[in-house]
């Protein structure tokens, strides 16, 4: 199961920090990914940590975002920076593959 928390209703330029935590399965198994589903566009994956702790971003958020995983919590996480309007989006964690079931997600709105 994966439950997404975090997210808010912000200003332009702020930050948040997006938690996802895994249960019923031990995270250090994965390779994750951080999706957002922007309104009116498909779901798109924005930040991926592998098991072995490298990252990778999507260039809309290279150098604001930052994933990291604590899997002694078995939560991941989503740092975001300098916020702008159009990362308005439902987040979403899952593996590269989307093996779990969709959390519900966390709502975040950017306001300019």
């Amino acid at each position: 199961q994966l439950e997404e928390s975090g997210g808010d209703l912000v200003q332009t330029g702020a930050s948040l920090r997006l938690s996802c935590v895994v249960t019923g399965v031990s995270m250090v198994y994965y390779d994750m990914h951080w999706y957002r589903r922007q309104p009116g566009k498909r779901r798109e994956s924005v930040a991926a940590i592998q098991r072995d702790g490298t990252t990778q971003y999507s260039d809309s958020v290279l150098g604001r975002f930052l994933i990291s995983r604590d899997n002694s919590e078995n939560t991941l996480y989503l740092q975001m920076n300098s916020l702008k309007s159009e990362d308005t989006a439902v987040y979403y964690c899952n593996t590269p593959l989307a093996v779990f079931p969709w959390g519900k997600g966390t709502q975040v709105t950017v306001s300019s």
